[in-house]
């Protein structure tokens, strides 16, 4: 965790950033409240440890000033030994907890334990409302309860591994609901009450992904002007999800690799090799086995990963649950946007069964939200679903094969369909990148933005 001290007592200040740091934690000092509101604005803490008496200033008076700028921001209010009752009047305020000055070793021990359960439970907090958003909100709930079909297979398969630590990779297409199915192993697994985090393979810069994977120290490269805990050491105790793990640029794959055999890594810059304790699950959209071939994925990596494998199946190879799927995100968005919800008529139903879905599920979920927004009466209407959708093709045409220069298509489309081909036929992002002109950082903005993640 990192520290915020803020005391005007330079002698005490040195002192406690210390000892927060022996318990392998990190701090920084403030020497009054302006400078330590000014750093929480421009920086991110774990916790502050607040002096009550800052010379001329009222601690309480700093403590309101955190409250407001940082709601969820836990604070430990240090007062001078006997001050009891300006300690009630800060919890009353808002601080999770209170040391007498001058403290103990063990008493501030005892203090940071209650301040890893508060961040256990704020985690958790996290991660209820952000399976809630994701399952129920955009992905139906009942998107594993699958008798018969494809799915079922696939679901099965994960559900006897999910209480195990094997190492899963959940392959597939865009948009076949990769991330939403990793979540909801973990939640089935005896792992459920602990972290859940992401790592998005594609979305930073080799340095910076090896510094948000596994942390970096103070000094590492430049921008690093503090010590930072990586996702790693996050997901403790829990689940480590790596998407799009065949972007993994190569140099930081020998790493992942010695994390998942020895469960061991070191942060950037940092030559203290510190242990994990991690469930790793992987997802790609991209055939690892070619990309071994290529010399772009290591064999001993991928072996690692592929210990449980399974492979998401389109949307188009699901016809049987294409009607349940699109009847329950129907019913979701006429209730989010306050309008009565009709059962799919056939003409609308025709309309969606002869499409094949490139975008799969994500797909789904956008072209039923257009359809309720835009409809004018109870029941939806082919002209109500994308353009895309409403032009008659299907298969290789509805995938793009009528989108070309000078057709009567959107730039947007164009864009689309030409990100699209380009991402299919090159042997990574870094390579489709290049083609394109553009860095990795934009194309993973490009794909969020135009639905092809």
């Amino acid at each position: 965790m990192e520290f915020l001290v803020v005391d005007d007592d330079k002698t005490f200040r040195d002192a406690t950033c210390l000892l927060v740091e022996e318990e392998g934690h990190y701090a920084e000092g403030a020497e009054d409240g302006n400078v330590g509101l000014a750093r929480l604005r421009g920086e991110q803490f774990d916790a502050v440890l607040l002096d009550l008496n800052l010379g001329g200033q009222n601690g309480l008076e700093v403590l309101d000033e955190i409250r407001r700028l940082r709601p969820n921001l836990p604070v430990i209010l240090i007062t001078a030994d006997g001050d009891v009752e300006s300690a009630v009047e800060a919890m009353r305020r808002g601080a999770l907890d209170f040391l007498e000055k001058p403290f103990q070793r063990g008493q501030f021990i005892t203090t940071l334990a209650r301040l890893r359960t508060f961040h256990q439970l704020g985690r958790r907090i996290v991660d209820l409302e952000a399976t809630v958003s994701e399952t129920n909100a955009r992905s139906p709930g009942y998107l594993f309860d699958f008798g018969a079909g494809p799915m079922a297979e696939v679901m099965s398969l994960l559900e006897r591994s999910a209480g195990t630590m094997a190492s899963i990779l959940i392959l597939g297409e865009s948009g076949t609901g990769k991330s939403v199915v990793a979540r909801e192993i973990h939640r089935r697994s005896h792992l459920a009450d602990k972290p859940f985090v992401t790592v998005s393979c594609p979305s930073l810069s080799r340095e910076l992904l090896e510094s948000d994977l596994f942390g970096h120290v103070k000094g590492a490269f430049t921008g690093a002007v503090k010590d930072h805990w990586g996702k790693v050491k996050a997901a403790e105790g829990g689940t480590l999800f790596l998407d799009e793990i065949g972007e993994l640029p190569l140099e930081i794959q020998p790493k992942l690799l010695r994390l998942l055999q020895e469960r061991e890594y070191e942060r950037l810059g940092d030559n203290v090799t510190r242990t994990a304790n991690v469930r790793v699950m992987t997802a790609s959209n991209r055939d690892l086995k070619t990309l071994v071939r290529e010399g772009a994925f290591r064999e001993d990596l991928f072996y690692r990963l592929n210990v449980i494998s399974v492979s998401m199946p389109p949307l188009r190879d699901r016809p049987g649950d294409l009607r349940r799927l699109a009847e329950h995100y129907g019913r979701h968005f006429s209730q989010q946007s306050g309008r009565a919800w009709a059962p799919l008529s056939e003409e609308a139903w025709d309309h969606l069964r002869t499409h094949d879905w490139p975008g799969n599920l994500r797909e789904l979920q956008n072209a039923m939200e257009r359809a309720v927004i835009l409809s004018s009466q109870p029941g939806l209407a082919p002209a109500d679903f994308p353009p895309e959708m409403n032009s008659g093709s299907s298969g290789e045409g509805a995938r793009g094969g009528d989108l070309r220069a000078g057709s009567a298509t959107t730039l947007e489309q164009l864009e689309t369909e030409h990100i699209k081909q380009i991402l299919q036929s090159s042997p990574s992002y870094v390579r489709a990148a290049e083609i394109l002109g553009i860095d990795e950082a934009t194309l993973f903005r490009k794909r969020k933005k135009l639905g092809l993640d």
